[in-house]
């Protein structure tokens, strides 16, 4: 096969069926994708949910993850925030001509862990191999199919006045890690990225209250933009207590020294959760009692007053305005 990509990978004949054959599917096989019929056929009852998004971040590697587990956690967290269960996820993957091979394999281990952490299975997916210069090293593409249970109603839609607002960890982990490994920034305290897939705490929280409102996962643009999408798709007002948002002092310190603002910085391992008053308690000692919602905090609360609107009570005492991001604060970032 050689130590890296050939446009010849990419032909369709023998290299191509050497490189899924040697480097792809010995990491993620599973008795579906073993068959490598043109689709995999499988058997799923109950109401489904369905994504699909892509993954261009660079570099490919960073401290807490790479593309590949960046990948699969996305989709599960896209399910997840539905309230599905995640089964069966897609891989798609455009490969620049000149990949090491042993980079490309790397990246296959990061997926076939991060999917058995997640507790799915990669089933069917394809390879592309394009000329040097016509992608950033690697790309990907991954869907995801889950069964959504009986009684679980989660959407952007569905936040009520008086429910409460509670966020998983920490902001800006993910893109502060990326920026700085982009950029070769140095911090005292090294930033690890929270890259992870949150399937297992959303069932817990399930668990402690069938009735979660909404959820999302705030990846590009941050938890300001996630939220004023909540509150818009809603037409309520969220209001949030800023000494309440968990943000570690590395990424603070980076955020002011390179002029962001956290609230808009990407996450990918944490959620946000629209939960009833009474219930909000005993959503919030589920997810502590989870390795990936130990820092979860309610960070604020669902007001009638200015829908579609997101304030925020500051350190100072003050009340400012939280809107959505405007432009592309980093690029690139998942």
């Amino acid at each position: 096969m050689g130590k890296t990509i050939v446009l010849s990978h990419g032909s369709g004949g023998k290299m191509s069926h050497d490189l899924v054959a040697k480097g792809i599917v010995p990491f993620i096989s599973n008795g579906l994708l073993d068959r490598l019929d043109d689709s995999a056929v499988f058997e799923l009852t109950g109401r489904l949910a369905f994504t699909t998004d892509s993954y261009v971040v660079s570099p490919i590697f960073f401290p807490g993850g790479d593309i590949g587990r960046l990948a699969v956690c996305g989709t599960v967290n896209d399910l997840a925030v539905v309230g599905a269960v995640p089964k069966h996820l897609s891989l798609a993957l455009i490969i620049e001509e000149g990949l090491s091979l042993d980079d490309l394999k790397k990246v296959m281990r990061s997926v076939r862990e991060a999917a058995d952490e997640a507790g799915v299975l990669v089933v069917t997916g394809d390879t592309k191999v394009v000329n040097h210069g016509g992608a950033d090293k690697l790309f990907v593409t991954t869907s995801g199919i889950g069964v959504i249970p009986d009684g679980v109603d989660i959407s952007g839609s569905n936040a009520r006045p008086g429910d409460k607002v509670i966020l998983s960890g920490t902001i800006g982990d993910h893109g502060i890690t990326i920026i700085s490994q982009r950029e070769g920034l140095r911090f005292d305290v090294p930033v690890i990225s929270d890259c992870a897939p949150l399937n297992r705490l959303v069932a817990a929280m399930l668990k402690a209250s069938p009735h979660i409102h909404a959820m999302r996962d705030p990846t590009r643009g941050g938890l300001a933009t996630t939220l004023n999408e909540i509150a818009s798709q809603s037409n309520v007002g969220i209001r949030l207590v800023e000494e309440t948002i968990p943000v570690r002092e590395a990424v603070r310190a980076a955020c002011e020294l390179l002029g962001f603002d956290p609230l808009y910085v990407a996450n990918e391992g944490k959620l946000v959760a629209i939960v009833r008053a009474e219930e909000a308690d005993q959503v919030l000692t589920a997810m502590k009692n989870d390795r990936y919602g130990k820092d979860a905090a309610i960070i604020g609360d669902v007001i009638s007053d200015h829908p579609g609107k997101v304030t925020m009570t500051t350190r100072l005492g003050t009340t400012r305005i939280v809107d959505m991001l405007t432009g592309e604060l980093l690029p690139r970032i998942c």
